[in-house]
């Protein structure tokens, strides 16, 4: 933030956007499992599981996805809808930012480990480009966690900053 003048800079801002975009992105993806009822009531989520455990999950979250996600996928699906909802609502609003980034990188290399398996065969490289749809997010997550995304485009910082007037 450029200290001279209150006004954010540039790389504040980009953060914050990227903070905020991830946010509406979450609220996508928990929209339909919190206001519709297949995913945690209709078998949405066990589907995915399944399907997990069928096309690649890591070798060490087989016996977890089996064991533990499986006989308790109700209580589990509404754990990962409501926290998909509270994630997104905490980066848009700017508001616990970095316990939400960190629920936030746990649930994406959980995704990670329950579905990107390449296989034991494949090269390191593979490794990477099979994880993309969820190590990208990872990453993210993992900035909003390090840095102060939450200086610029927040409520808090908006009314810290209108509370000292």
């Amino acid at each position: 933030m450029n200290m001279n003048r209150g006004v954010p800079d540039r790389n504040t801002l980009a953060l914050a956007a990227l903070r905020i975009a991830i946010g509406i992105l979450f609220l996508i993806f928990a929209s339909y499992k919190v206001f519709g009822r297949e995913f945690i009531f209709g078998g949405g989520f066990q589907f995915w599981i399944n399907r997990f455990l069928a096309e690649g999950a890591y070798p060490f979250m087989v016996p977890v996805l089996r064991g533990f996600v499986l006989p308790h996928a109700t209580a589990i699906a509404f754990l990962a809808a409501y926290g998909e909802l509270g994630i997104a609502l905490a980066l848009i609003l700017g508001v616990v930012v970095r316990p939400a980034s960190a629920a936030g990188l746990v649930y994406m290399l959980t995704l990670l480990f329950s579905s990107n398996y390449p296989g034991p065969q494949a090269p390191l490289w593979q490794y990477f480009g099979a994880s993309l749809d969820h190590s990208v997010l990872a990453l993210c997550f993992a900035a909003f966690l390090f840095a102060d995304s939450d200086r610029a485009l927040s409520i808090r910082r908006y009314f810290r900053s209108h509370a000292s007037v």
